[in-house]
């Protein structure tokens, strides 16, 4: 490897995607036990845009207190093994990989080193490597709180609140997978093709509000954290759960609280914080899933490395459908 420095995005500080810059940095030099990965696809989430502003003011205390700690934003990545440790036993040069960095970041960059016990697998031929860089954000995510957290039942009635976002549409997809009746809430635009990715019903938000839904839900999962537990609790049977990944001092309140008694519950995890070995099995579960045929990857816009900035202005302007992807490399596979 002949030139020692790649292209990164590189945020300054906490603020909005005028924070990002295209900077020229050192590759990382890997230790005995990490790979090097050639990045050809990483994502631009909703929680890296969250993230970046700084807010709420409680993330800092992992993320940097005055700026973030690590510079190179981005968590989800697939590409190619170009160097190994030592130490290194499972990958080899060649190799395609995918996975998350969780919170070492990274990953809007040329390279990315990740240790071999990380989060990382190989990947299947059957995924292309926009669509393997995705499955660490809306797709492990929503595994992890349907079935971990709300472990969902055939035959249990589910209502997604963001259908539409890259976590909604995962989700609805994976609820059905598992047998529940799934009602997915988003705008009237996009009403048609969440039916089509499995939803048995689908609500308009914009002309027709949600809260007053009569049927009793076993779980609500509201993927945007627009929602509140006693704002929907009335929807949910007699031990119901209301699940979010944005947590809000309002949702640690109601977690708080719903703790202490019998009966309908609040409830969030940081999926990202889980021990590798249990998300490297959990992916592993969900490339069975999009093999058989029974989850789709919804791709909205890809943008290359020096247009992240504009792909989180427009992740901030709230109308993402499924995700959006950050093509790293010229050459990727085509997608």
């Amino acid at each position: 490897m002949g030139d020692t420095t790649m292209k990164a995005i590189w945020a300054s500080g906490y603020g909005n995607h005028e924070v990002l810059q295209l900077k020229k940095v050192p590759i990382p030099q890997i230790k005995e036990n990490e790979v090097l990965v050639k990045v050809k696809a990483s994502v631009a989430t909703t929680a890296d845009t969250l993230m970046l502003s700084g807010r709420p003011w409680y993330n800092r205390l992992f993320m940097g207190l005055r700026k973030p700690k690590h510079a190179i934003p981005g968590t989800g990545f697939s590409g190619d093994v170009v160097a190994v440790g030592q130490q290194v036993k499972s990958f080899q040069i060649g190799d395609e990989v995918f996975g998350e960095t969780t919170l070492g970041f990274g990953t809007n960059a040329e390279f990315v080193a990740v240790p071999e016990n990380g989060v990382v697998l190989p990947k299947p031929n059957t995924l292309s490597h926009s669509e393997a860089a995705t499955f660490c954000d809306g797709p492990l995510t929503s595994l992890n709180f349907l079935i971990q957290l709300g472990k969902v039942k055939p035959g249990q009635r589910v209502l997604i609140n963001g259908a539409s976002g890259s976590l909604g549409t995962a989700a609805v997809q994976l609820a059905k997978h598992f047998g529940a009746e799934v009602t997915g809430i988003c705008s009237k635009t996009n009403m048609g093709w969440i039916k089509s990715l499995g939803a048995d019903t689908v609500v308009d938000y914009q002309n027709e509000d949600y809260t007053k839904l009569s049927k009793p839900y076993d779980i609500m999962f509201d993927t945007v954290g627009k929602s509140s537990f006693s704002q929907v609790k009335h929807l949910l049977v007699k031990d119901g759960l209301y699940l979010s990944p944005v947590l809000k001092p309002s949702l640690i309140v109601q977690m708080l609280f719903t703790s202490l008694v019998d009966g309908k519950k609040a409830k969030f995890d940081a999926t990202g914080l889980k021990p590798g070995a249990e998300l490297k099995h959990m992916l592993s579960e969900l490339v069975e899933i999009f093999n058989a045929g029974k989850l789709k990857i919804v791709l909205d816009r890809q943008f290359p490395l020096e247009k992240v900035g504009k792909a989180h202005a427009y992740i901030s302007g709230g109308h993402k459908k499924g995700n959006v992807v950050i093509l790293v490399d010229a050459e990727n596979d085509g997608e």
